[in-house]
């Protein structure tokens, strides 16, 4: 089996960059080597991780990372995106620490001499547990020390990264991390998840400054990641519902970076419920983007409900992947045009997009046709929607290989190589092979066409 695109799709094109992506807290291990952070507390208390497990090892990148660049420059892929563990790279006190920045120097050193982009996020959910233990994304000091520690790293890195993202799904870490309590820190209150967010969004537009100041070379924005929300009927009531999540889930987090102000329902908001906002804030959150990253994996389907005004419906029938998503990539391609019909749009990458499947290595091979159609359905629907004129200039698959999945723990597999944890043995799957495939082949239709 393969991945096919159009010949004449931009996707296909040479200047279309293909990439795979991780995150510092799920690959790298080597826990005692840094700060612990939110999400070392959240594993260690009873119950938060499905299978009881933690960080500390993980996929130990720290000890194998050249082996793991030669595995990325195997797949032949244009670009890396990897996330900075802010307490690796920073004491306690904010100074750098020597050790756990010559690693992300010694890396970022290593893919630019094979040519491999490096596209680095400084925020994927792991906070310092010290800033935590002082409010974390509910202390509004929490932006200021994350526009330090964004001045730091660029100024450290110089010239090695091609792309800096603030933050990774800030969603995930207000919402999930402290609205609902099914990620780190684990608070659950709907004051602390839009408080949280604001913060997020203002450590953003902080970095940004710096970032625009310390490496004006490359392109710097924040990743958000996105679940459509379609109406269960065609009754107005669902179709009002699916409306209001869609503008809690995500237009909260896009809307004040492109147009500078939340969605009305910030004044339906209960006043407790209500972040603190402070004259300038929504300024320095608009700060212009070079690019905007999206994440998609699934979609949503809402009813009327009293109570919140909307309730999400299961959808049973559905194909699922094994962590329970709905595979509808029709949702992808009508996401990204919508976006690009509401909002003025800086360049677009698809910063993550992948499938958790039941893999299993037989003999050396891991054979993945429902990741690897998932793969095909979900390119397809982002061709579609450059046809129809979204500046998609980049796709990054989710992810690089198997690691530690938050809350499931080592249950779920994404990856498009598949890691043995007891012996840490990586095996491209063909879903990885697949990919590489694709991306082989567009190189060498470009070599033709250029004749």
């Amino acid at each position: 089996m393969k991945i096919s695109l159009p010949q004449d799709s931009r996707l296909m094109s040479e200047h279309f960059i293909y990439g795979v992506a991780t995150a510092s807290f799920q690959i790298e291990g080597s826990a005692a080597s840094r700060l612990p952070c939110i999400w070392d507390t959240f594993c260690a208390t009873p119950g938060k991780i499905r299978d009881g497990s933690n960080g500390d090892s993980a996929c130990e990148h720290i000890d194998r990372w050249q082996q793991d660049v030669e595995l990325i420059a195997a797949l032949g892929v244009d670009a890396y995106r990897l996330s900075v563990s802010w307490g690796r790279v920073l004491h306690r006190d904010g100074s750098i620490n020597i050790q756990g920045a010559q690693f992300y120097i010694d890396l970022l050193d290593e893919l630019k001499r094979r040519n491999i982009k490096a596209f680095v996020t400084l925020y994927h959910w792991d906070l310092p547990q010290h800033i935590e233990d002082k409010g974390g994304w509910l202390n509004r000091e929490t932006p200021y020390l994350f526009r330090d520690y964004a001045d730091k790293i660029s100024r450290l890195f110089g010239d090695r990264v091609y792309s800096y993202a603030t933050l990774n799904e800030p969603f995930c870490s207000s919402y999930l991390g402290y609205e609902t309590g099914i990620h780190a820190p684990g608070l659950a209150k709907k004051a602390y998840g839009r408080q949280a967010a604001h913060h997020l969004l203002l450590a953003h537009g902080l970095a940004m400054q710096v970032l625009q100041n310390n490496s004006p070379h490359s392109l710097n924005g924040i990743v958000l990641n996105f679940t459509p929300c379609y109406p269960q009927s065609a009754d107005d009531a669902d179709i009002t519902a699916a409306k209001v999540a869609d503008d809690y889930f995500n237009q909260w987090y896009i809307k004040p970076i492109l147009d500078g102000a939340y969605p009305v329902l910030l004044e339906t908001l209960d006043s407790q419920d209500r972040p603190v906002i402070l004259d300038g804030d929504m300024d320095i959150i608009a700060r212009p983007l070079d690019f905007l990253g999206v994440n998609f994996y699934t979609r949503a389907v809402y009813r009327h409900c009293p109570q919140q005004g909307f309730e999400q419906v299961p959808q049973s029938a559905a194909p699922k992947t094994d962590i329970g998503w709905e595979i509808y990539p029709q949702a992808f391609s009508e996401l990204l045009i919508k976006l690009n019909d509401t909002y003025e749009l800086p360049p677009i990458y698809i910063t993550e997009n992948g499938a958790a499947m039941a893999d299993k290595c037989v003999d050396g091979r891991v054979d993945d046709p429902d990741r690897l159609a998932y793969y095909q359905s979900h390119l397809n629907a982002v061709h579609t929607a450059v046809e129809q004129g979204v500046n998609v200039k980049g796709y990054f698959a989710w992810s690089l290989m198997d690691n530690f999945e938050w809350a499931e723990g080592y249950l779920k597999r994404f990856g498009i190589v598949y890691v043995d944890y007891p012996s840490q043995t990586r095996t491209i799957k063909a879903s990885g092979l697949a990919y590489r495939d694709l991306i082989c082949s567009r190189r060498a239709s470009s070599h033709h066409n250029n004749k």
